[in-house]
């Protein structure tokens, strides 16, 4: 998935944005708890497997489409640890470390991941 194409990009572009705008707006009108449910929205991931369609066909579609579900699933569990690990550090450690802990944990792991499933 190096050579993707305009339309591709834009695609995931104006998704994920759209997903950061509509979360935001459920927050305000609905609470924050309602707000978080729509951020956890895989927008990346229906904005990539939608755009897969366009950069690939065939065996390849089919072959890129399952890898990137699997990729998917890990990234999610990964996100559902770090929410829990900022649950607990943001009242604990105010917002700014709180967050920057939890996004340092959420890099880390990511990255451990990458480099355990490449290899």
């Amino acid at each position: 998935m190096a050579d993707l194409s305009i339309s591709a990009l834009l695609i995931r572009f104006l998704l994920g944005g759209a997903a950061v705008v509509v979360s935001t707006l459920v927050a305000r009108n609905l609470g924050e708890k309602a707000g978080g449910i729509f951020a956890a929205f895989p927008a990346v991931y229906l904005a990539a497997l939608l755009t897969v369609g366009l950069d690939f066909s065939g065996e390849e579609l089919v072959s890129h489409s399952i890898l990137l579900s699997k990729g998917a699933i890990v990234g999610m569990g990964i996100n559902i640890l770090v929410a829990i690990l900022a649950g607990y550090l943001l009242p604990r450690q105010g917002w700014k470390r709180g967050l920057a802990q939890a996004m340092g944990f959420w890099l880390v792991v990511s990255m451990a991941v990458v480099i355990i499933t490449t290899y």
